[in-house]
């Protein structure tokens, strides 16, 4: 530790320059190792270099210290909080404006994400489909289309959020008709598509020779298939066992058959008069 009532000699100060300039300042400790400027800052220690430099520099700039390290940051703060304020407020409130549109364009960036290729056309069919069923002259609305095919299949969670999605996408398409909060499958892509299903068509089951009837739609005939099978095979299980359980009654039958020889073999000996030795 250098004593801080020891004046500074020119070449200290040179040296504590070429220092910062070649470490850059706050690197007291590096400067006063340095080879080259050690045997001229040996005596002093860090708080001597930093406070040094900090008078250098108020010298070289001709203020104090508060004024140098607060003023300019002041002056900086104050022209950057006054001018770009009305801006500031201008692109906040044009952003606020189409709020509605923004959100409606990130759920459709999330569902198209959710619905490429195969899930689209799904979901397409399962719209036209319904729409085709319900056959409503203004169209219908998205809490209609999304109670038909809840009844008829197992749809997602977010299952409105997606449909609501696709249904805008139909629309931009020119495939859908909006009118008020219904839709609506425009007449040329009713015409192209030819969307009537020859399930519906059908008042009774579809009946083939020899054939059994498993229901109207896939879920049913999945379910009495799955039925079925559960029970011929419950059949097979049944079958399996009664024939070890025959094996085994069989197998007990013949050892009954010939321990029953041995005893009438022992009993003819025995009414002659001959010993029978049984053996433990």
């Amino acid at each position: 530790m250098g004593n801080p009532k020891q004046k500074w000699t020119s070449e200290e100060e040179e040296a504590l320059r070429a220092g910062v300039a070649k470490h850059g300042a706050g690197k007291w400790k590096n400067i006063q190792r340095d080879p080259e400027f050690n045997h001229l800052l040996y005596s002093r220690s860090n708080i001597d270099l930093k406070d040094k430099w900090r008078n250098l520099n108020v010298s070289a700039n001709g203020q104090g210290p508060r004024d140098k390290s607060r003023t300019p940051k002041v002056k900086t703060n104050l022209d950057a909080a006054a001018a770009p304020l009305p801006i500031m407020q201008a692109s906040v409130s044009s952003t606020l404006v189409p709020q509605d549109a923004s959100a409606d364009t990130v759920m459709e960036d999330s569902s198209k994400c959710a619905l490429d290729g195969k899930n689209a056309s799904k979901y397409n069919q399962m719209i036209y489909d319904a729409l085709s069923s319900l056959k409503e002259p203004n169209g219908s609305d998205t809490s209609t289309l999304v109670n038909f095919i809840e009844q008829r299949q197992e749809v997602p969670q977010n299952f409105r959020r997606l449909l609501s999605s696709r249904l805008r996408r139909l629309v931009q398409q020119d495939k859908l008709e909006k009118i008020e909060n219904c839709y609506k499958i425009k007449k040329e892509v009713l015409e192209k598509t030819k969307i009537a299903t020859p399930k519906q068509k059908h008042v009774g089951p579809r009946q083939f020779p020899n054939s059994v009837y498993l229901g109207d739609t896939a879920e049913e005939a999945a379910i009495t298939a799955a039925y079925k099978i559960a029970e011929a095979e419950n059949k097979s299980f049944v079958a399996a066992e009664a024939a070890k359980e025959a094996e085994r009654v069989s197998k007990m039958e013949e050892e009954s058959d010939n321990s029953l020889q041995v005893y009438k073999d022992i009993f003819d000996k025995c009414s002659h008069g001959d010993i029978v030795l049984l053996m433990a």
